[in-house]
């Protein structure tokens, strides 16, 4: 490595944020870069440290050279830097914005906690190759005449449209949406990622000569069967979308929501896009008491969300205990702790309930949610008697996760097979499912992960593919 001291001599900086008070009167990503010559002192942190468990299987998906780029961003080397990068992942600057960094976890230096600030530098190597111009199309020298048709436009989708046609394959890409992205673009709100970062990938796409089709809902739009006799090879990465029904009493009042249709709204609405004519009523927490039941990701964009619209107070429930502040490293590491972790958007005011569940929900005489009834459990999350507690509640979000891909249309109309959790069964060597002609991967074949799982699928995807096509493959795994 460039300073093999470097863990020594500098201390962990990450790049900050914008003031909680300031970034909530916005939609827009609100972190602060940190500037070249802090950027060299993180890099030089990134020790010769043996075995690099950052990019291995427990660190990342994709496999990240991680010690490598580090050491030419050290070296000052950024363009070298970024293809190396993009030579595993085909968009950093996602991941480097959206990824909870499990590279991290597996850094040597966390054992100290004090790892290498990974995904900051990862996602500074991302935008300056955008801005210095080196992030180009790359199209095929030559064309194979195959066609594959890819369902679905999130990250899995992209990754695998952008390697198969790379190879010189004819892809085209089906969206039910009228834009690509998938949940990148109508789930995550723009204060964790601008969409602009995906249209720019969707044009880089479309220059190598990737087709995509916006509006067509496989299995309602255009049937599987059609799909199967146009195109040599079919892959489904529909993602996983079904979320999951606590069965609360009382549920179905007004101002109860899961939270999907709530964050699509809201991007839709930054976005300046029309809402679809479904009948669905605007969902918006301004002036309210909301209480956001479920303690993940999804669950905290929802808070986020609700404080830029102007919410009164928002109350997050998680049925978990509180966790410890600092995991065991001796019996954890390098593998994903379980620690306290409070995300932006939870620390720009939510109050936070643990080992809360949620019993019922209370409604005035016009059927309007009031008040959301909870109680602590105990180690087996059952309630214990004597502890409840009432939370007022104008609006109630619902983010308990997701029980799989939505059966009706696509999944229906192919008859594939299907794991007991609701996924396409296929294994994770060829991707391949129950239809000879079909292929699948990211969250509708693995279930709810996280987006670099998705790309790593998505990429391994079209390898396999490729590889059936052809008869051999250059395509990497």
């Amino acid at each position: 490595m460039g300073k093999i001291t470097g863990f020594l001599e500098f201390d962990r900086q990450e790049q900050k944020y914008q003031l909680a008070a300031d970034r909530i009167r916005h939609f827009r990503e609100f972190t602060l870069p940190l500037d070249e010559h802090d950027l060299t002192k993180q890099a030089a942190r990134c020790m010769d440290c043996g075995i690099p468990f950052c990019h291995g299987p427990t660190g990342c998906p994709v496999h990240n050279q991680i010690p490598d780029w580090n050491d030419l961003v050290f070296q000052s080397d950024w363009e070298k830097a970024a293809r190396n990068l993009h030579s595993t992942n085909n968009f950093p600057e996602f991941t480097g914005r959206v990824c909870p960094a499990p590279c991290e976890e597996a850094c040597t230096l966390n054992l100290e906690n004090q790892p290498v600030a990974i995904k900051t530098i990862e996602q500074a190597i991302a935008d300056r190759a955008w801005n210095m111009g080196w992030v180009k199309p790359e199209p095929a020298e030559t064309r194979t005449g195959k066609r594959v048709a890819i369902v679905g436009s999130g990250p899995a989708g992209m990754a695998a449209a952008q390697q198969l046609a790379r190879v010189g394959h004819d892809v085209h890409v089906f969206e039910r949406e009228p834009k690509a992205g998938g949940l990148l673009r109508y789930g995550i709100p723009d204060f964790k990622m601008e969409k602009r970062h995906i249209d720019r990938r969707v044009k880089q796409m479309e220059a190598e000569g990737v087709v995509f089709h916006y509006n067509q809902n496989i299995g309602v739009t255009k049937s599987v069967e059609e799909l199967k006799a146009e195109f040599d090879a079919v892959m489904f990465c529909g993602g996983a979308e079904d979320p999951r029904n606590p069965q609360l009493p009382n549920q179905d009042l007004e101002g109860v929501h899961y939270a999907m249709p709530y964050l699509v709204q809201s991007n839709r609405r930054v976005a300046a896009e029309p809402m679809p004519g479904n009948g669905e009523p605007p969902i918006v927490a301004a002036g309210k008491n909301v209480v956001v039941i479920g303690g993940g990701d999804t669950a905290s964009d929802c808070v986020g969300t609700a404080f830029r619209q102007g919410a009164l107070s928002v109350t997050q429930l998680d049925i978990r205990p509180r966790p410890p502040e600092r995991e065991d490293k001796l019996s954890v590491w390098p593998y994903w702790p379980t620690k306290m972790r409070t995300s932006s958007s939870q620390a720009e005011g939510a109050e936070r309930e643990f080992q809360a569940a949620t019993l019922r929900l209370e409604a005035n005489k016009k059927g309007r949610v009031t008040g959301v009834v909870c109680a602590r459990v105990d180690e087996k999350r059952q309630p214990i008697p004597g502890t409840e507690f009432v939370l007022p509640a104008d609006l109630v979000f619902m983010a308990i996760g997701f029980a799989g891909s939505v059966q009706k249309g696509l999944l229906e109309q192919s008859g594939v097979a299907m794991t007991k959790r609701g996924n396409i069964e296929a294994n994770d060597q060829d991707y391949r499912t129950s239809d000879p002609k079909v292929w699948a991967a990211g969250d509708m074949r693995r279930g709810q992960s996280l987006i670099v799982w998705a790309i790593r699928e998505g990429r391994q995807a079209a390898r396999a593919i490729d590889e059936h096509l052809m008869g051999a493959t250059i395509l990497p795994r």
